[in-house]
């Protein structure tokens, strides 16, 4: 309510009695939705802002006003400097003017998404706040008045069709009446009850920042939770104009964060479900070592040069089972390459039941940040949440994206690129020929590039990390070894049209490493 026209009218009565008099000394805006006016009254300022925002538009009346130094632009150049001669409500209108001397007024039309202010000269628009409006410079105070019928007769006539025919009385009110019983009283009680109700709007003793489900509302009537009450207009919307924007920011900060945790929620799952579903191939593939035992017990029955062998397997019932070979070797290395592939599948078990456990530690920690940001008291309590879940504020998320992670090793630092055209930028424009490149062989993956520094040559457990980084960070992060080129940046380059993240390495080690999360 707080544009509606019974506290309009009261504001509107306010502000003459403040405003009387004063001299029009400045109109600016520093945003395309926002306009700043300043009066003079003798030695002190009285400033109006009229916020527009499609979704939210709403007068207040800062103490005081700073006007930035850029981004500011003069407007309304023929109000400059002219008096206030008086302040006009528009009759059941969410529209008034202030008078100025020379027949000029500033109008203040606040309807929702489709408010403007407008200068007039008379009864002629000269100027508009909002261009993208034409409708409106054909507007004619004269027309803006409107009136209503009040009487028994009329309010039969129109007792299925009320809010059409009240239209000054808005939601809160129709609440309001509903909430007190107004639809089982009789015709005659319920236009008495109106009548009492216009009465009390036009002379209200109390204005009301309310709670309701979906926002906070200004209210001449208690409908909702109250969280403040006022008896001067001036003071209510100042009190509202500034809560109902910190509520904003809160509602969403806290959906964006929601939001957030929900997807870090859900990729975790993903993980999950993915990393249990290899641990499960893994755990039902054949057993390397049992070939590599019934081998190892059969190699009299070999011929060598046998690309397989059928043989009867001692742990399941002796029942036949064909074991492939590779001719060009010995049945007894044969085995031994089989007992390797069993250690490495037997670290790979560990190493996904570890990450099994970690990445379930990480999902119920998410869980718990997700129920602390939702019951998050104010913006404050939202922020230190923010902050304990490590997610990025809003004026962090306005800086220039980074296109890599950083970490730290024994002083250097690694940087891990974010995604194809990360790499592409991380590799091209933040790296250095000095600095070491690696990344996983022959598989997409994310660039790494370890940071160099002069007179200091690279550790080897800084390479082994980065490249245990790279790993991870590709297409090969689920297998026990993965191999990783290594060489200096001034090696890499990326030829004309290749894809992103695509690059040509001219020279390169390769160490084997086993993929490692940060």
């Amino acid at each position: 309510m707080h544009n509606n026209y019974y506290f309009l009218k009261q504001l509107s009565h306010a502000l003459e009695k403040e405003l009387s008099g004063a001299v029009v000394s400045e109109c600016f805006s520093q945003n395309r939705n926002e306009l700043i006016v300043r009066f003079e009254v003798h030695v002190n300022s009285h400033f109006i802002r009229a916020s527009l925002v499609p979704s939210f538009s709403c007068l207040s009346f800062p103490e005081d006003f700073a006007r930035a130094r850029k981004n500011s632009v003069d407007l309304f150049p023929s109000i400059i400097g002219r008096r206030v001669t008086g302040i006009r409500q528009f009759t059941n209108e969410r529209s008034f003017a202030i008078d100025l001397s020379d027949g000029f007024s500033l109008l203040f039309k606040l309807h929702g998404n489709r408010s403007n202010i407008i200068v007039f000269e008379n009864e002629t628009c000269v100027a508009l706040f909002k261009n993208n409006m034409p409708a409106d410079a054909a507007l004619r105070r004269s027309d803006l008045d409107r009136a209503i019928d009040w009487s028994f007769e009329t309010f039969i006539q129109h007792k299925d069709k009320l809010s059409s025919l009240y239209f000054t009385f808005g939601k809160p009110v129709w609440k309001y009446l509903s909430e007190d019983n107004f639809d089982n009283l009789s015709p005659e009680q319920q236009w008495q009850r109106i009548q009492a109700l216009k009465t009390t709007l036009e002379q209200p003793v109390r204005y009301y920042i309310l709670s309701t489900e979906k926002s906070l509302i200004l209210s001449l009537v208690p409908v909702g939770e109250i969280r403040k009450t006022f008896s001067d207009p001036v003071a209510a919307i100042n009190e509202f104009y500034s809560a109902y924007v910190q509520h904003q920011a809160f509602e969403q900060e806290q959906s964006a964060t929601l939001a957030a945790l929900r997807a870090k929620i859900e990729s975790s799952e993903t993980y999950l479900k993915k990393t249990q579903a290899k641990l499960d191939e893994i755990g039902s593939a054949n057993n390397y070592k049992v070939w590599a035992d019934l081998i190892m017990a059969n190699m009299h029955a070999i011929t060598p040069g046998s690309d397989k062998v059928v043989v009867a397997n001692f742990y399941n019932h002796y029942l036949p089972l064909e074991i492939r070979l590779k001719k060009d070797l010995s049945p007894q290395k044969n085995a031994s390459v089989y007992y390797r592939k069993a250690k490495h599948q037997h670290i790979e078990i560990d190493r996904l039941n570890e990450i099994l456990a970690h990445k379930a530690q990480e999902v119920n920690q998410l869980k718990a940040q997700l129920l602390a940001v939702s019951l998050a008291a104010d913006l404050k309590d939202l922020r230190q949440q923010i902050k304990s879940a490590g997610l990025p504020r809003k004026d962090s998320a306005q800086l220039p994206a980074l296109p890599y992670h950083e970490f730290e090793r024994n002083g250097f630092r690694v940087w891990v690129g974010k995604n194809a055209a990360s790499n592409d930028a991380l590799t091209l424009h933040y790296a250095y020929k000095e600095d070491l490149w690696l990344h996983a062989k022959d598989v997409p993956g994310s660039h790494v590039i370890i940071k160099y520094q002069s007179g200091r040559p690279f550790p080897k457990d800084v390479i082994e990390r980065a490249a245990q980084l790279a790993a991870y960070y590709s297409k090969r992060k689920n297998e026990s070894l993965c191999p990783v080129t290594v060489t200096p940046k001034k090696f890499v380059r990326k030829r004309k049209g290749d894809p992103a993240g695509a690059v040509i390495v001219e020279r390169e080690d390769v160490i084997l490493v086993e993929p490692k999360a940060p």
